[in-house]
């Protein structure tokens, strides 16, 4: 089996999509299955590990998001890469530059194609006044994903959403945890001493800093909680994005502003956090709450989108009713004053998340690879 593997998203980005890739890519080695991945180049890229395989692919930094990339590839290139490389399945995995040379080329020359959906572009334009492209978008996407026998995407939530939007040939690619990465083993009391946190009670917030992250949302919380708490908590944020300053400028004193943290340094600020507090709403699956639950920290956050794959109000963590500043509020001050309720979601939380196993999930998806391949060949042989 060789898959040609087509991503405008690639290491050294961090993000959902760049993690499962990356893991993806460590399953393909150890259990031997070729493979070639088209992603943007990078200038970090050549210090990381990660190169073998990897045809990199001329890009600059999209203005919106000066840490992510757009591809300028170079169609002809790809073309004679992939008739030296005569792939079984390509799989196109974001619907733009990249993943419409993926696309050409599988069209052009009947390779077995399958697709797979990871961001929910649509929920994001009311954050940028854009929401008059949502139409335009659902027909570029419903154009995109007609040519795929498969189409892979990551939650029931998103599954229902393809299809209410006329896409076709729908399957769940669910997400699985690395415990021995993300463990409550890594909490680091020099870490904790470091921010000054001492016996606070410590909320934390991973991901992008960015306005699809209804990180404002999270900011007028803080500013609830602080009427009561302010001196026995703090509010840790992990991450960069556009919104960073704007952030910095009007958090209340006891948020602090870690950066960007990955690897181990990443696993201790999760383990050594008390609460998890994810505002966003426009996930698509949400690989932070997996990786929080098995750093074993109660999680607080809306029950919308992916986010319902992983998050059962009540047992691993609290869901909040209404998208308010004063119903997320309300149950992070159930978790900051009530040390059993917030142990025992925790608890619970580690031991939902350690049997999420990145193997299973593969295995389903090489499973997906191989069928897609067989009805490929089965219609050029009828076809013949």
């Amino acid at each position: 089996m060789r898959i040609a593997i087509f991503t405008d998203t690639f290491l050294p980005q961090v993000n959902g999509v760049t993690k499962t890739l990356a893991k993806l890519k460590e399953y393909l080695e150890k259990e031997g299955i070729d493979y070639l991945i088209f992603a943007p180049d990078d200038p970090e890229a050549d210090s990381l590990n990660f190169e073998k395989n990897i045809q990199r692919m001329l890009s600059f930094r999209f203005f919106l998001y000066p840490e992510c990339r757009l591809s300028v590839p170079n169609y002809f290139k790809i073309k004679n890469k992939l008739n030296e490389y005569q792939p079984d399945l390509i799989h196109i995995v974001t619907p733009f530059n990249l993943g419409l040379c993926g696309l050409k080329y599988a069209t052009s020359y009947d390779i077995p194609l399958i697709s797979s959906y990871h961001t929910n572009f649509t929920h994001y334009l009311d954050y940028y006044n854009l929401h008059f492209l949502e139409k335009p978008i659902w027909t570029f996407f419903r154009w995109f994903h007609s040519h795929s026998t498969i189409n892979l995407c990551p939650s029931q939530s998103s599954l229902e959403e393809l299809s209410d939007n006329g896409i076709k040939n729908l399957e769940i690619w669910d997400r699985g945890i690395n415990s021995k990465l993300y463990s409550p083993q890594y909490r680091d009391e020099d870490l904790r001493e470091s921010y000054e946190l001492g016996d606070r009670i410590t909320l934390l917030y991973v991901g992008r800093l960015a306005p699809e992250k209804n990180l404002n949302l999270l900011m007028e919380s803080m500013k609830i909680i602080n009427q009561k708490y302010k001196d026995q908590v703090r509010l840790l944020i992990t991450g960069d994005g556009p919104l960073l300053d704007k952030l910095k400028s009007e958090a209340p004193s006891n948020v602090i502003f870690t950066g960007y943290l990955k690897g181990h340094n990443l696993s201790k600020i999760y383990a050594s956090a008390d609460i998890f507090a994810f505002p966003s709403i426009t996930e698509t699956y949400g690989n932070v709450i997996l990786e929080a639950m098995a750093s074993g920290l109660a999680v607080v956050s809306f029950l919308e989108g992916g986010v319902r794959e992983n998050l059962e109000d009540g047992y691993n963590g609290l869901a909040c009713v209404e998208v308010t500043p004063e119903s997320f509020a309300i149950n992070l001050e159930k978790v900051i004053i009530n040390k059993k309720l917030r142990e025992e979601l925790a608890d619970n939380a580690y031991n939902y998340a350690i049997n999420k196993s990145w193997d299973k999930v593969f295995e389903r998806l090489i499973n997906n690879y191989q069928e897609v391949i067989n009805y490929g060949s089965r219609e050029v042989f009828i076809s013949a």
